[in-house]
Order: C-alpha cells, then structure tokens, then sequence
C-alpha cells in the first residue's frame, strides 16, 4: 500500500519532469537499443539484445514506481502550515545538548531531500524525531552512531523549500 507524500510545487515540479524525460526521451532510447541489438542475429546468444531488454525493464520499473509516487504526491499549502509545532516544511532551528551545536534543518518530502541545503527527509530519523514537538521541546534521536538529544530552538515557515 502506498502513502501520502507532501511537497512544494516546485519539488512535485521536478517530479513530473523526471518523469516526461523518463517517457519521452528514455524509453524511445530504450525500445532503439532492442531494435538494433535485434537486428544483429540470433537472439539466443545476443548478450546485447539480453541487456537491452534489462535496462528497458528496469527503466519501466522506475516509470512506475515514479508514477505511484506522483499519484500519492500532495502539495502542501504553507499558508496553512501551523507554526506551533514541527511539520513537513518546517524549517526548525535546533541546538544539540552534548556540544551545544545549532543547526537549522528543513522538512522535506524524501525525494527532496538534499543535506547540503539544509533539507533533510521526513522520513529520517532526525526528521521523525522532530515532528510534531514544540519550540522548547527535547527530543533524544537515535542516529546510526548512537543517539542524540535536541531542543528546539525555533520553528518557521520555508518560503523556498
């Protein structure tokens, strides 16, 4: 069963044009390399014609996957967002307790997820520590190296996630 993902209107943008450059440009790229490799003789011992055919299903194996993302896919209205607590697009500012350490992170849908902008995933375990707790607020998250306690600092509304 398949979940809801939210995003921005400009991530669900990207979204959608990855996936017309998957169907438009991809596949035809795909359905050429069969052609040719079946044009150069027997099937049975065609190594070129077997790798063809893989990387075509591959390739429609992540046309689908990215068309059932696209069909769960919700734009957020960050107007409507609620401040008071952390949500998908909320940029939290947060201090860690053991080096004193601030850090300001936005919650992001996975698929628009980029740490180097400050975009980390819902669906992360710092991003699911985070949700739904207050400014004020401690949570202890366990991370890959052990575990690590935030309060938060402050919560606002991105205006470019």
């Amino acid at each position: 069963m398949s979940k809801v993902s939210y995003y921005t209107e400009e991530g669900l943008k990207k979204l959608r044009d990855e996936l017309n450059q998957l169907k438009d440009v991809e596949r035809p790229k795909a359905s050429q390399a069969i052609a040719e490799a079946r044009d150069k003789g027997d099937l049975s011992e065609n190594a070129e014609y077997d790798a063809a055919k893989e990387a075509q299903g591959l390739l429609e194996m992540h046309i689908a996957k990215m068309e059932n993302v696209l069909a769960n896919a919700r734009i957020i209205n960050e107007s409507e967002l609620d401040n008071s607590k952390v949500l998908v697009l909320s940029t939290v500012e947060v201090k860690n307790k053991a080096n004193g350490a601030s850090m300001k992170y936005t919650l992001v849908a996975q698929t628009e997820a980029d740490l180097k902008t400050g975009k980390i995933s819902v669906e992360s375990p710092i991003g699911q520590g985070l949700l739904g707790k207050k400014v004020g607020e401690t949570t202890t998250i366990t991370v890959p190296n052990g575990s690590i306690e935030l309060e938060i600092i402050s919560i606002s509304r991105t205006s470019n996630a």
